[in-house]
């Protein structure tokens, strides 16, 4: 394991995670090992990821080739510029998920992380923009999310309802809740598909909550855990991930900044609460 790890929880993602594998693979910075969470996937996600990292010329799933955590391959071994793992979370909720991301990480040796998810797009500067804010001093690094441009965005969901999150952010900032005493830094705004944080803080501060998707925000959750550990907390404007617009098509504006505004409005079925 290097010491940088990218954690990404995936659900169901085989038609989507090749290209956030790719877009990982392009980045200017390929000095991480990659850990894919399978959170109970019915479909063929981790044979894509193993797939990917399979040695040029194995088939993915013939003997020796599979490309496991236990048994990782070396650089040199496979099509992907950097190591990948792939770990198994049986319980389904990305912050669960993402949990059992992060410790495997920090237990097998990562003092860096990094959190995207598998509908995503990082740009090609994201791990080499989330090193330098942690080697120079962050704990935490709460990057931008901004609409994938292969989905169209039409001009509302590429200005209209970024800006709402953003007010929504900034209530946050002054709701009295996140104003107590007991928080070392002001809240921020803070995305759970790109985030940047030390091991040690994580460790310190609890992580991730383990919780059903539809219990609460887990970035939220994470980003006051930590600001009570931590003055050295930023919003990193050029930490820049392209976010699947799949939720907010899927349920439409309104139901969504409910969704986000502690779950306000939740999902009638399991399966629509899943839609991330």
């Amino acid at each position: 394991m290097r010491t940088f790890a990218v954690i990404v929880p995936a659900y169901n993602e085989a038609a989507s995670i090749g290209a956030t594998l790719a877009a990982l693979a392009a980045q200017t910075d390929t000095d991480f090992t990659l850990v894919i969470v399978d959170n109970a996937s019915t479909d063929d996600t981790a044979a894509v990821v193993r797939g990917f990292a399979a040695p040029s010329g194995c088939p993915a799933g013939a003997q020796g080739c599979l490309h496991a955590a236990e048994t990782p391959l070396s650089t040199s071994q496979h099509r992907a510029p950097f190591p990948i793992e792939v770990v198994t979370e049986t319980e389904r909720g990305a912050g669960t998920a993402a949990d059992t991301g992060f410790r495997y990480a920090i237990s097998n040796g990562a003092t860096l992380l990094a959190r995207t998810d598998a509908d995503c797009l990082p740009r090609t500067d994201w791990v080499a923009t989330a090193r330098r804010y942690l080697t120079s001093g962050a704990d935490l690094a709460c990057g931008r999310s901004v609409p994938r441009r292969d989905e169209r965005p039409s001009l509302a969901e590429r200005h209209v309802f970024p800006a709402a999150v953003r007010l929504a952010a900034l209530y946050g900032r002054y709701r009295k809740a996140h104003r107590t005493p007991e928080f070392r830094t002001p809240y921020v705004l803070v995305h759970g598909h790109n985030l940047a944080l030390t091991a040690d803080l994580y460790q310190r501060c609890g992580g991730t909550a383990r919780e059903p998707l539809e219990a609460g925000s887990e970035d939220v959750t994470l980003l006051n855990r930590a600001r009570r550990h931590s003055a050295r907390i930023v919003r990193a404007e050029d930490l820049v991930v392209e976010a699947s617009l799949r939720r907010l098509r899927a349920w439409g504006a309104r139901r969504t900044l409910l969704w986000y505004w502690d779950r306000r409005w939740r999902p009638a079925t399991p399966a629509e609460v899943h839609v991330r």
